[in-house]
């Protein structure tokens, strides 16, 4: 029987997965479904929903590295929140619910959701320090991408990201100060891990009678 803890994770799936289909219709029937996909939020949620079914089908199978790779997307998902709140959204559109469903979903309770979920649930071995670096492969990928994309395009995903919206040495700036952004909460979310997280308690083997 499934549990309580897997049946929300499987509806947070469901949802997340319906925005992301949702905001897919859309682009596609106004031909910009190239750039829905190229946008940090979708790709991270997409990433979620991956983990999330992983997860139930992998059960208690689940390798070790799985847990590094479910802090990795609980991180991407908390950057996805922080740098819509503080770069993306407008001032006078944090405190507002007009969005838009799949806007609410995707960029609001996603990185809730997924950060509270990894935190209340078990680790099964202690965490690597060295696991802060390979988390930035990716959002270092999605830059250098976006960037090369744009540069042939003349399209970007983001307005700090566009040089062509203000120069490269601003865009620059910005991006050094997100990095380091990225650094600190992969740092955040790592020590967390090890405070606050439980640890699984292994079974252990009863030990049989020694045959007389």
């Amino acid at each position: 029987m499934s549990s309580p803890a897997s049946i929300l994770r499987l509806v947070a799936a469901l949802l997340v997965t319906a925005a992301l289909v949702s905001n897919a219709i859309s682009a596609g029937q106004e031909g910009l479904l190239a750039q829905n996909v190229s946008y940090f939020t979708n790709q991270s949620n997409l990433l979620f929903v991956v983990l999330i079914v992983a997860g139930l089908a992998m059960g208690m199978r689940r390798p070790a590295w799985f847990d590094d790779a479910r802090g990795a997307v609980t991180f991407y998902l908390a950057m996805t929140g922080i740098i819509y709140a503080l770069l993306v959204a407008p001032l006078d559109e944090l405190l507002r619910w007009d969005i838009g469903w799949t806007g609410i979903v995707l960029h609001r309770a996603a990185p809730v959701v997924a950060v509270l979920d990894w935190l209340l649930s078990r680790r099964r071995r202690a965490p690597s320090a060295g696991r802060i670096l390979w988390w930035q492969l990716y959002p270092v990928v999605f830059l250098t991408g976006t960037w090369l994309r744009g540069g042939v395009t003349d399209w970007y995903p983001y307005e700090f990201l566009d040089p062509t919206a203000s120069s490269w040495s601003q865009v620059l700036g910005t991006t050094a100060v997100v990095l380091v952004a990225f650094f600190a909460i992969a740092a955040a979310v790592h020590l967390l891990e090890g405070r606050l997280r439980p640890r699984q308690k292994v079974p252990v083997q009863p030990v049989e009678a020694a045959l007389s």
